[in-house]
């Protein structure tokens, strides 16, 4: 059964590695998104799935539209029995959606986190565990029938780099499952929908209104790819790439005063006793691992040895 395959991030080439490997159903094409500029030099770059393909040496295109019919043709010329997507970053239109049978490997049990950030926001609303689902793709937004699916535990310690390699195994085995046994599609329940928004610039910021354990999910949903960061005094932003929760001996007493005195300073990030801390609305969030603007990642000791800070005391 020859495929094509549509992806684009480090996700989506985990799992053409693995087709790749599956023999009968190595892709006679991989289609990603164009070069893009990346990194500090703003150096032009392919993603991770074109770097993948050469390395695997299977043909490569990169249109600018998966939709244009130049782009459709060379589908069409590879003349494969599945098309295969995941996390491509671009919708599918007709006419191609129905030219192909297309199978998505979305990682969430569907249908709770629907769209492009299903990882990062199973972390982030303190998910008991998450899973892959291999669906066919449909014009709703990940709203097609599912074939087969698996479940997966969020550890408490898990990062978006921790989590998302066991789901792209999951995902891959999954795929090569699916495509070699053709096993049934059942439509997804109206029930228990949810919707994973792409990650924008407000969903870094740690607002230190919102309870600390939302913010050290948010710092592990996130690390390593995108990174959350903390708004200091003077305005400025300081990368956070690991954090925990402060459990403080004081009295409840003692931290809400504590509280009220960095509110009224305009301050959210402190230092108590050399720890770097975040006051929150309801707990403390200790930054472990930062980053300057324009600094490399650092521990909280060696930033506090550079950095000066207001409220350290």
């Amino acid at each position: 059964m020859s495929t094509v395959f549509l992806g684009t991030n480090e996700f989506a080439a985990a799992i053409l590695t693995r087709l790749a490997s599956s023999g009968d159903h190595r892709p006679t094409l991989v289609v990603t998104r164009p070069d893009r500029p990346r990194g500090r030099g703003r150096r032009l770059a392919s993603p991770p799935v074109g770097e993948a393909a050469r390395a695997l040496e299977i043909p490569l295109a990169q249109p600018e539209s998966i939709n244009d019919p130049q782009a459709r043709e060379l589908i069409a010329q590879a003349a494969p029995s599945a098309v295969v997507v995941c996390a491509f970053g671009a919708l599918i239109r007709e006419p191609l959606l129905s030219a192909h049978e297309i199978l998505n490997v979305h990682p969430s049990l569907l249908p709770r986190w629907r769209g492009a950030a299903p990882i990062e926001r199973a972390i982030m609303a303190g998910d008991a565990d998450t899973g892959v689902s291999i669906m066919r793709l449909t014009a709703g937004l990940d709203s097609g029938p599912v074939c087969l699916a698996a479940s997966e535990p969020i550890r408490r310690d898990d990062s978006y780099g921790s989590l998302a390699p066991r789901l792209s195994e999951i995902g891959g085995e999954l795929l090569v499952r699916a495509l070699e046994r053709d096993p049934p599609f059942v439509e997804q329940a109206d029930e228990g929908v949810s919707y994973a928004e792409k990650i924008g610039s407000e969903d870094r910021l740690l607002d230190p209104t919102r309870p600390a354990a939302e913010l050290e999910r948010r710092v592990r949903a996130l690390q390593p790819h995108i990174g959350a960061r903390a708004t200091l005094a003077d305005g400025s932003r300081l990368g956070v790439h690991r954090a925990a929760l402060f459990e403080e001996e004081s009295s409840g007493e003692d931290r809400v005063r504590r509280k009220a005195s960095s509110d009224a300073a305009g301050l959210g990030v402190t230092v108590r006793e050399d720890r770097l801390l975040l006051d929150c609305a309801t707990g403390t969030l200790e930054l472990l691992v930062v980053q300057p603007p324009g600094g490399r990642p650092m521990d909280s000791a060696s930033y506090l040895r550079g950095h000066g800070l207001p409220g350290r005391r």
